[in-house]
């Protein structure tokens, strides 16, 4: 197992929000309370230009998180040595704060599949998952966090609950959790479950974020709900909820804001952030 003791400062106990570059202006001139960002690795896996002209800029003010979406850490296959290669050229260029990669697997043989897509939580599945991890952590030379997902579907093979096939790979690699309680509420509602119940079993001393974010609501074939994680509205009042009742368990965490599609002009998502760090003083 890795050392896994921080390679960098922790991200603060404030609002974040995911990087776009429409919104460039806005974060050097009226931040708000906005202190750190996300960007997804796999835009800034080039060498140099404008991004990451504008990348080093933002360092210069806000703290960095690095959320990777291509790894695969789920899937069965060997992870890709030249994306991992090119992550680690990233994090040692950046050295953000955070790094984090979602539990889902998205390749095929050579093919990307363009979404993250669940896996069933066996014995088999967790061996090489934790695999995955420390052959991840070794190469970055840093811990990762890792996502819980949003699930619409549940394996019947299963022998974990989910909750205790994190924390077991908590144990294995010395990882860090993300918790995306937005992921949470879909998954419970999805699946039938209680998401505060979900929130009680987790591994709430193994997070390093928390994420929130908005989702679309549908029906599945049977006209029952059916929720899915588009990061394309604002959060609703069940998920604010649902993060307040996760930080009066944790106590403060540096907690993200989501918005990746349909992406609003500034003062909309800023006031997302504001309703987070109201959340975080609530509990500080």
């Amino acid at each position: 197992m890795l050392d896994t003791s921080p390679h960098a400062p922790n991200l603060p106990l404030a609002p974040g929000v995911g990087y776009k570059p429409q919104h460039f202006s806005d974060l050097m001139e009226r931040p708000g309370c906005v202190e750190w960002l996300e960007v997804h690795a796999e835009n800034y896996m080039g060498d140099g230009g404008r991004p990451h002209a504008q990348l080093r800029a933002l360092q210069d003010r806000f703290a960095l998180s690095v959320h990777g979406v291509g790894l695969s850490i789920g899937g069965i296959q060997p992870l890709d040595k030249a994306h991992l290669a090119r992550l680690k050229t990233l994090l040692d260029r950046t050295n953000p704060a955070s790094f984090s990669e979602h539990l889902a697997w998205s390749t095929h043989g050579a093919e990307f599949l363009n979404d993250l897509l669940p896996l069933p939580y066996t014995n088999e599945t967790l061996a090489h998952v934790a695999d995955h991890i420390d052959e991840v952590q070794e190469v970055i030379g840093r811990q990762m966090l890792l996502e819980n997902p949003s699930s619409y579907l549940a394996f019947d093979e299963s022998t974990w609950r989910e909750t205790d096939f994190l924390a077991e790979l908590v144990k294995r690699t010395g990882c860090g959790l993300l918790l995306d309680v937005n992921n949470v509420f879909i998954s419970a509602t999805n699946l039938g479950y209680t998401p505060k119940d979900y929130i009680d079993a987790y591994p709430l001393a193994a997070v390093g974020e928390i994420h929130v974010g908005g989702h679309d609501e549908d029906a599945d074939d049977h006209s029952a709900p059916l929720l899915i994680d588009s990061h394309s509205k604002p959060v609703v009042d069940p998920v604010w909820d649902l993060l307040a009742y996760t930080i009066s368990k944790t106590g403060p965490r540096p907690v993200l804001v989501e918005w990746d599609n349909d992406v609003p002009d500034w003062p909309i998502l800023l006031a997302e952030a504001e309703r987070a760090a109201q959340a975080l003083e609530s509990v500080g």
